[in-house]
């Protein structure tokens, strides 16, 4: 029997999951630890780069746990670990570090969005943070990395980098491949559907922790269009606000936009959004539940992070030992 293939993907725990999240990647992640060898870690190292509340940050980490498990993620079938519990990561970053030039970390388009955005706080880890993701990735010598677009330069930066330690020392680290995962819905914010749905944006995003009248709350006062004709049609340019609560409609339901349209044909807005919110409080109450019940359930959460690290370490040990060895430090 042929070895899967690995694949890794990391999320910081610096806000909540919302409903774009689950209908993006995530509702298709339980496949991919199907198909792949998966280690899926909450990369709280680099939530740090902007100021953390710290009980907070340890609540959120728990609790991104609680919803990945939630959401289908078998820590049996796959690798759950916090990246502050493998020391392997802050080692090999600092390696890396002495292997990424400058100008490369100034191009990084995050560091220029993240700097504006927090002009107080221009810290050394928000420039040298790819070096610290590139460490992540190669520890595991996965064969592939899920990316969206936004995220395209870091698995390049990851790529250049590992190239050049390579070029130098021999084949140490397997080359990463980007890899498109299935998309989902692209869902835009309730109240401005020209963005995405963001935290940064709490009344037009729907949290996947939100109880359900807070849920219904939001759908019933999303936008949909000023025009005068007030009928359920899935039609982008023109009708945004409404092809967006069909597209969360469909991708609840799995019934196509045709099939929406007909079910609302002559009943208008009125009828469809709390209908949409009903249908996305259903998808997300086993969810939330069972989040709710994991995370009153603490010794449960600290058996599956402490063997997740476990499993981790061994893996990011041989490669952090291999990298010692090829850039001359003495073995303890």
């Amino acid at each position: 029997m042929d070895e899967k293939k690995v694949m890794l993907s990391g999320i910081q725990p610096s806000g909540e999951l919302h409903l774009g999240n689950y209908l993006g990647p995530l509702r298709h992640w339980p496949e991919m630890i199907e198909e792949f060898d998966c280690y899926f870690f909450l990369a709280d190292l680099h939530t740090i780069t902007v100021r953390q509340e710290p009980a907070q940050l340890r609540r959120r980490v728990l609790t991104l746990l609680a919803n990945y498990i939630a959401c289908g993620l078998d820590p049996e079938k796959c690798t759950l670990f916090i990246q502050s519990h493998v020391p392997a990561h802050a080692q090999l970053g600092w390696v890396l570090d002495c292997y990424t030039m400058f100008g490369e970390l100034s191009r990084m388009t995050q560091f220029k969005d993240k700097t504006a955005k927090h002009k107080d706080n221009i810290n050394a880890g928000l420039f040298t943070y790819p070096a610290l993701m590139a460490a992540d990735i190669l520890l595991y010598q996965p064969d592939f990395v899920p990316v969206g677009e936004d995220q395209k330069q870091h698995v390049e930066i990851c790529r250049d980098i590992a190239e050049r330690f390579n070029g130098l020392y021999g084949d140490v680290f397997k080359i990463p491949a980007p890899h498109i995962p299935k998309v989902g819905a692209r869902i835009m914010s309730l109240n401005d559907p020209a963005s995405k749905m963001s935290k940064s944006n709490l009344d037009g995003c729907v949290i996947l922790m939100d109880k359900p009248e807070e849920v219904m709350r939001k759908f019933k006062r999303a936008v949909t269009d000023s025009d005068t004709e007030r009928c359920v049609r899935f039609a982008p340019q023109e009708k945004p606000g409404v092809s967006n609560l069909i597209q969360i409609y469909a991708s609840v339901t799995g019934k196509s936009f045709e099939e929406i349209e007909t079910e609302f044909e002559g009943k208008g807005y009125g009828a469809f959004k709390p209908a949409v919110g009903e249908a996305v409080v259903e998808t997300l109450r086993p969810i939330r539940e069972e989040t709710e019940r994991l995370l009153a359930d603490k010794a449960y959460l600290e058996h599956v992070y402490k063997a997740g690290a476990e499993k981790a370490e061994y893996v990011a040990n041989k490669t952090l030992r291999k990298v010692y060895k090829k850039v001359g430090f003495v073995a303890r």
